[in-house]
C-alpha cells in the first residue's frame, strides 16, 4: 500500500459544504484489526448528526470541540489488504462488511476491529452489503425489541398474525423493517409519503398511510401488536394508545432537541411505561455480527433487498452527504470506493 490515501475530511462540526478531499496517512492495523480497501460505504442519518455534532449530548463522546473521527461513513464493505497481530479470523483478499466506530468509510482505506466484520457471500455486491450493518441491523433489533419474531408453529396453529405499524417506512431503516416484519409473518401497516406508497407496498406492507392526510389519531385504539417509530414527532401517549395490552412501542428515532436530543423523550417513555401493559421501549442498536451474518444470508437468498435510492462515485462523496443532509432520502445512499 502507499503511505497516504484520499479521504473526505471535515475537521470541525458543521454542514456538508465544509467537507473536503485530503491526503491522509493510510491506517496501520493494530492488534485485532484489519485494514480494508473500501469498495462501498453506505451513509445514514447518524453520519449527518455526527457531522453536525447534533445534539450537543454526543460531543463528549465523539469530540467535545471537534470530531474525533473527521471522516464520515460507518457502514463499509471492502477487501482485507492488511492484518494486525493477534488476528487469525480474517485473511488478506477476503471480502467483508461491517460497522465502524464513529466513521472512516469515506476514504480509500480504513482500519476496523476484525470482530465487527462478516464475510460477504459471493453473489452479494459490496454496494448491497454496505447497506446492511446499521440500517438492516437496527431494523432486526427493533423487531426483536417489539417481540415480533419469526412465527412459530404454535403461533401459526393459533391463527394469530401479529399486526405491526411502521412509522417512517421509506427511509433506510424503515424499508428493512417492512421487509423483515413481513418475512417474520406479520401484517405490516406503514406510513410514508404518497409518492413512496407503491414502493413500501412492494416491500411487504398491506396498507400504507400518509399521516399528513390521514392523522394517526384516527386509527382505532389497540389495533397493533407493535408500533415501530422511526419517523418521530408523534406524542407518546398517541403511540401507546395504538397497541394492544401486552403490545410494545419501539422508539428507533433519535428525535429531540439540539442539546439533550432524545433523552427527554426516553425519560417520558419510561414514565408512561410504569405499571402499563403497553410498554414504550427506546432502542439503542448495537453491532451484532451474528445478526449481520443472517442478514447477508437473507440477502443472498433474495428474501430481502436493500432499497438504494442513489449511488455516488467516490469523487462525489460531498454531494452524497449533502443529499442525505437535505432529508427525504428514500432507502439508502451509497458511495462507491475510490
Amino acid at each position: 500500500m502507499t503511505e497516504t490515501m484520499s479521504a473526505w475530511v471535515r475537521e470541525t462540526y458543521g454542514p456538508s459544504d465544509g467537507v473536503h478531499l485530503e491526503q491522509i496517512p493510510v491506517p496501520i492495523p493494530r492488534p485485532g484489526e484489519v485494514v480494508l480497501r473500501v469498495e462501498a460505504t453506505a451513509l445514514n442519518a447518524g453520519d449527518i448528526r455526527l457531522m453536525l455534532g447534533d445534539p450537543l449530548l454526543v460531543r463528549p463522546v465523539f469530540g467535545l470541540t471537534r470530531p474525533k473521527h473527521p471522516v464520515r461513513g460507518m457502514e463499509v464493505a471492502g477487501t482485507v489488504v492488511a492484518v494486525g497481530s493477534q488476528e487469525i479470523g480474517a485473511e488478506v483478499g477476503e471480502r467483508v462488511v461491517g460497522e465502524l466506530v464513529g466513521g472512516g468509510g469515506l476514504a480509500s482505506h480504513v482500519a476496523v476491529p476484525a470482530t465487527r466484520l462478516v464475510p460477504i457471500p459471493p453473489d452479494v455486491t459490496s454496494e448491497t452489503a454496505a447497506c446492511l450493518p446499521i440500517a438492516a441491523g437496527t431494523a432486526w433489533q427493533a423487531l426483536d425489541h417489539a417481540g415480533i419474531g419469526f412465527r412459530s408453529v404454535k403461533h401459526t396453529a393459533a391463527g394469530h398474525v401479529p399486526r405491526v405499524l411502521v412509522l417512517g417506512a421509506s427511509g433506510g431503516v424503515g424499508t428493512f423493517v417492512v421487509q423483515l416484519a413481513a418475512l417474520r409473518g406479520a401484517e405490516v401497516w406503514a406510513t410514508c409519503g404518497e409518492r413512496n406508497a407503491r414502493l413500501v407496498e412492494h416491500l411487504g406492507a398491506v396498507r400504507t398511510l400518509d399521516h399528513r392526510r390521514s392523522p394517526l389519531t384516527e386509527l382505532p385504539a389497540a389495533h397493533f401488536d407493535a408500533v415501530i417509530d422511526i419517523a418521530g414527532g408523534m406524542p407518546l401517549r398517541d403511540l401507546q394508545r395504538l397497541v394492544i395490552s401486552g403490545g410494545r412501542v419501539v422508539l428507533v428515532t433519535g428525535d429531540g432537541g439540539p442539546v439533550l436530543g432524545p433523552i427527554p423523550r426516553m425519560v417520558k417513555a419510561a414514565f408512561l411505561s410504569i405499571g402499563s401493559s403497553r410498554r414504550i421501549r427506546p432502542l439503542a442498536a448495537s453491532p451484532r455480527s451474528e445478526i449481520l451474518a443472517k442478514l447477508l444470508e437473507l440477502t443472498a437468498e433474495g428474501r430481502i433487498t436493500p432499497v438504494i435510492e442513489r449511488e455516488f462515485g467516490f469523487d462525489e462523496a460531498r454531494a452524497a452527504l449533502a443529499h442525505l443532509e437535505a432529508g427525504h432520502t428514500v432507502g439508502k445512499v451509497v458511495v462507491r470506493g475510490a
